[in-house]
């Protein structure tokens, strides 16, 4: 599977990617971004900003960088970013379809992206994706199933999905609410001729959000990729507003509270991508440091007992506010 890939790099942040939620649209849910983003955010101004993170990602050994239909324009930059960079023939490119973008690059808009998981939204996006980014997309993810979520029983759907794993492509899903374990559980059940037709899971895990787990360690058994999103929990792990415990333990590793955060998930076993959403070279230097922090099982545990109910977690992020 094109993720394999990742396995061969040897650099300390090979298991570290970039996703491009964060500067691929004018707004979004993370803390700070009034801080973060250019005062102007045109697409230009974003667009130059993608390409900077891309350009510290890539020279500090990242290889991993994730998109969405519904980010914005991030499909856009990132093709605009591989295309004036020929040779980076070892940057593994993954994208999801199932929401689509209806904020016309607005702050304020009443609604910024609409849920479909649709064979014709499937459909219509991916001829979107490959107009874009074409035979640099490795892996194609669901966006944010649950267990009620059609695409987990459309037939039809999964008969299209594996001839794109025929041609090449991995098929993938992401998860996101309070039963994610769940919703991956029914992911693996999903098979195509007798086969397993996803081979990648993307979930929210970080210290106040742990729920998902044991399906992930579940999924990392069954020979699926796990990549991990959210490990900032939306800026809520980040200075100033970071729980004072995992303040206390940047004190004692001379590192950040979002490199410690981040040390929290790639001590998992079963995660194989861990993402940063940095909106800044900066953020992603210190999200970088996180293989660097050495926590031992004392400093584990203080961060283990952080996690919150997943109901109380997901209804505060339902709460973040689109800025």
């Amino acid at each position: 599977m094109p993720l394999a890939r990742l396995a061969s790099v040897t650099t300390p942040t090979a298991h570290l990617g970039l996703g491009l939620a964060a500067v691929g649209r004018p707004g979004y849910i993370t803390l700070g971004r009034d801080r973060d983003l250019p005062a102007e955010r045109t697409v230009e101004a974003l667009r130059e900003r993608t390409h900077q993170l891309l350009d510290a990602a890539y020279a500090q050994g990242v290889r991993y960088i994730d998109a969405a239909r519904s980010y914005g324009r991030s499909e856009e930059f990132l093709a605009d970013w591989l295309r004036s960079r020929p040779g980076l023939d070892d940057v593994v490119v993954g994208s999801k379809w199932g929401y689509t973008y209806t904020a016309g690059w607005s702050t304020d808009a009443e609604r910024h992206e609409v849920k479909d998981h649709s064979l014709a939204t499937y459909e219509r996006q991916r001829a979107e994706t490959d107009a874009l980014l074409g035979d640099r997309l490795d892996l194609y993810q669901i966006h944010s199933v649950t267990p009620d979520s059609p695409a987990l029983t459309d037939r039809e759907l999964h008969a299209r999905l594996a001839e794109a794993a025929a041609r090449g492509v991995t098929v993938g899903f992401s998860t996101s609410g309070p039963a994610q374990a769940d919703a991956i559980r029914a992911a693996l059940a999903v098979t195509v001729d007798g086969e397993p037709l996803f081979g990648a899971v993307q979930s929210t895990y970080n210290v106040l959000e742990t729920s998902a787990g044991p399906a992930l360690a579940e999924a990392h058994d069954a020979g699926l990729t796990v990549i991990v999103k959210e490990g900032m929990a939306n800026g809520r792990l980040a200075e100033p507003q970071a729980p004072e415990a995992l303040r206390a333990l940047a004190r004692e590793t001379g590192l950040g509270c979002d490199a410690v955060a981040l040390a929290f998930v790639l001590r998992r076993p079963w995660a194989g991508v861990v993402l940063s959403g940095a909106a800044t070279v900066g953020q992603l230097t210190s999200n970088l440091h996180a293989p660097a922090v050495d926590l031992d099982d004392e400093q584990l545990e203080r961060l283990t007992s952080l996690a919150e109910e997943p109901r109380a977690y997901w209804e505060r992020r339902g709460q973040l506010p689109w800025h």
